[in-house]
């Protein structure tokens, strides 16, 4: 067992090369000891539990499609490199999730440049005739819209928070800050929301 999976139980190494190793039949935790282990078939397993939530916290992040799909990319490749570091004190999905927003901020950082929600065709999936789900699809594109003019700080502790539902102390080991930093993005983030969203929905409000 590498020293740095701490705490918790630990098959022997040799388990997890075994031709009959099944990827269901382990934990988070045992599947990245077994892709440090050298089991070829571990990190795929683990991505393949947890993509759909790593893909909706990176397009949350970016500003673009594009964008989190590339800093999905790169944090994965992180992840997969990096695996041997993990501390066993977190969740291993917290653990990834921090490394993809890490990945998008740093994107974004690199971009230098806030681009504008894209609203196309493309990326955007087609409303319903029924007129309640028009209504409720054009409220979600409001709300991204507003969402997307935070600064990323104040997006992604709300994001975690209330989107993805991590306590207060969760974020802030995720993201590597005190709990009293989430606590403030969190509430100019919800204040700047609101203000945006009363913008967006009567654009005559604006003084």
């Amino acid at each position: 067992m590498n020293e740095n999976f701490r705490g918790g139980t630990s098959r022997p190494a040799a388990a997890y090369r075994e031709r009959s190793f099944v990827g269901a039949d382990y934990t988070d935790v045992e599947l990245l000891q077994a892709h440090v282990a050298g089991q070829r078939h571990a990190f795929a397993e683990l991505l393949r539990r947890h993509n759909d939530h790593l893909w909706q916290t990176a397009l949350r992040t970016s500003y673009t499609r594009e964008d989190a799909a590339d800093s999905l990319q790169d944090a994965l490749l992180s992840a997969h490199r990096t695996a041997h570091s993990f501390r066993a004190e977190a969740e291993v999905r917290s653990w990834l999730h921090a490394i993809v927003v890490n990945a998008c901020l740093d994107r974004i950082r690199r971009n230098k440049i806030r681009k504008a929600v894209s609203l196309t065709p493309e990326n955007m999936p087609e409303p319903h005739d029924d007129r309640d789900k028009v209504a409720e699809f054009e409220m979600s594109l409001v709300v991204d819209q507003a969402l997307f003019a935070l600064p990323p700080d104040q997006r992604t502790a709300l994001v975690a928070i209330d989107l993805e539902g991590y306590s207060v102390a969760e974020a802030a080991a995720m993201l590597g800050v005190p709990e009293g930093t989430i606590k403030s993005r969190c509430a100019r983030g919800r204040q700047r929301l609101q203000e945006r969203l009363e913008f967006l929905r009567d654009p005559g409000n604006r003084r």
